[in-house]
């Protein structure tokens, strides 16, 4: 069989020993292959998922699995035998597992972690225990970690005893007898030093640490700041309590984008893969966001009611209503996506306000100034094209254009570059202040400062 297999490609080959229903030689070849390769084939093949992994080796079905959709993953756990789940789950690293049991239904967690071997249980326990979406959740209690008074050929050994079960090896964390953090050590000085070399001869004091409370986002940005692929993680004592590893990081970047994403859009953040989410549940997620900016469009026509005398005179004003909200509308989501993005890539924090505003004023008054010189051509082109459209008073329509636009860009600018600090500061999503919801805000009052300036410049002469 290998003779005549050896000339066809990986998913010809699984394919073809998947028909043949040799359990041996299935488990020869998964084992032989990578990690990645296996899952990219079940992301493609889901229905042979659970038959694949109850073959591997469970080390390297662990491997696998985590790397698996969570929709595959949770009909792996509904169709794998009781046995070959309870395997899979104490073998998974605990963050993983974590991460699993937040997909699946309470009663079927529950008997999951009955499941569990003492100590996996204990880990288990104590990770659901914090809240959701923070860094306690994230942090795997599988790490090496040695004293100060250990010399360098006793923390080799600690190594070989224990660091195969260690989600990594390249920082060791050196505690105390009572177990809190007094440094860590890259992999490199211990290999590059004497065996005689103590611990505390290579501490430097500099260690950068997360608290088990921490959300997910704060430590994305410390991450992001230090060049680390690991950081320990520490009770409000100073205990060391678990490390969390870069890739789990990026995992929540990749979660927290898409997050972003749906809410910058005017809608809530979905849980699951768009294709699998519940109608209904698609529905009231959209659904709330939209009867709050319906809500919100009631003020502008509200507003607009409230100028109806002014219109009902001047009925060219209610034509330039769409070409004035909307400049501001744009111009409002333009610098509130620049300014969310630009938080979530910690480039601005809340103390860059003032900065911001400054920034944004002199964005708002140019930009304002450009798209109003694009008004007045527009005013007088139509005044060529049709005379009696503004009669005599087509400078004054063009200047209370001019204004307006510059007015109502100025004022979406301001809105759309402060709201999501503000929301910063006061502990809320920043990506809350959709495009939607800030056009919705600036339209309100867009309307109050164009026909302000109608009044202000046509007052006892059109109106």
């Amino acid at each position: 069989m290998p003779e005549i297999i050896d000339d066809i490609d990986f998913n010809n080959e699984l394919a073809t020993l998947l028909q043949l229903d040799d359990v041996a030689l299935l488990h020869s070849f998964l084992d032989d292959q990578n990690i990645s390769d296996i899952a990219d084939w079940i992301d493609e093949n889901d229905e042979n998922a659970t038959t694949i992994i109850a073959t591997m080796a469970m080390n390297r079905a662990a491997a696998v699995f985590k790397l698996l959709d969570s929709k595959i993953q949770k009909q792996i756990i509904n169709q794998l035998n009781p046995t070959k789940t309870a395997e899979l789950i104490n073998e998974l690293p605990a963050d993983d597992r974590t991460d699993l049991f937040e997909l699946l239904p309470s009663n079927v967690v529950r008997e999951l972690i009955k499941t569990l071997n003492f100590s996996e249980r204990k880990i288990a326990l104590s990770l659901l225990g914090y809240p959701e979406n923070s860094v306690g959740r994230l942090m795997t209690p599988d790490y090496v970690y040695v004293y100060e008074h250990d010399t360098v050929a006793e923390v080799l050994n600690t190594i070989r005893r224990v660091g195969k079960d260690s989600e990594t090896i390249d920082v060791l964390y050196v505690i105390n007898d009572k177990g809190e953090l007094l440094d860590d050590i890259r992999i490199r000085e211990i290999i590059l030093s004497q065996p005689t070399v103590k611990v505390a001869e290579l501490m430097d004091g500099r260690v950068i640490t997360l608290s088990a409370t921490d959300d997910q986002e704060v430590a994305n940005e410390v991450f992001k700041m230090n060049n680390r692929v690991a950081l320990p993680v520490v009770s409000k004592t100073n205990k060391l309590l678990g490390i969390v590893t870069i890739d789990d990081i990026l995992w929540v970047q990749e979660e927290e984008y898409s997050e972003d994403m749906q809410k910058i859009g005017g809608t809530e953040a979905l849980d699951e893969p768009y294709l699998e989410t519940p109608f209904w549940k698609l529905i009231s997620k959209r659904a709330s966001w939209l009867v709050v900016l319906f809500i919100g469009e009631l003020f502008t026509a509200s507003a607009m009611g409230f100028y109806e005398d002014s219109i009902s005179k001047v009925v060219v004003l209610s034509m330039l209503v769409p070409l004035i909200i909307s400049s501001g509308g744009n111009s409002g989501s333009q610098a509130a996506t620049l300014v969310i993005q630009a938080m979530a890539k910690g480039e601005v924090l809340i103390t860059d306000a003032w900065r911001i505003f400054v920034r944004e004023i002199k964005s708002g008054v140019v930009l304002g100034s450009i798209l109003g010189f694009v008004g007045i051509l527009r005013t007088y082109l139509w005044s060529y094209i049709e005379p009696s459209l503004y009669g005599k008073y087509t400078f004054l329509l063009s200047m209370v254009t001019f204004f307006s636009v510059l007015g109502v860009v100025l004022w979406g600018t301001l809105i759309g570059s402060m709201l999501p600090l503000l929301l910063k500061r006061l502990k809320l999503d920043p990506a809350t202040s959709s495009a939607p919801f800030v056009a919705t805000l600036v339209d309100v009052f867009g309307i109050v400062i164009y026909f302000s300036i109608a009044l202000l410049l046509l007052g006892g002469k059109l109106l």
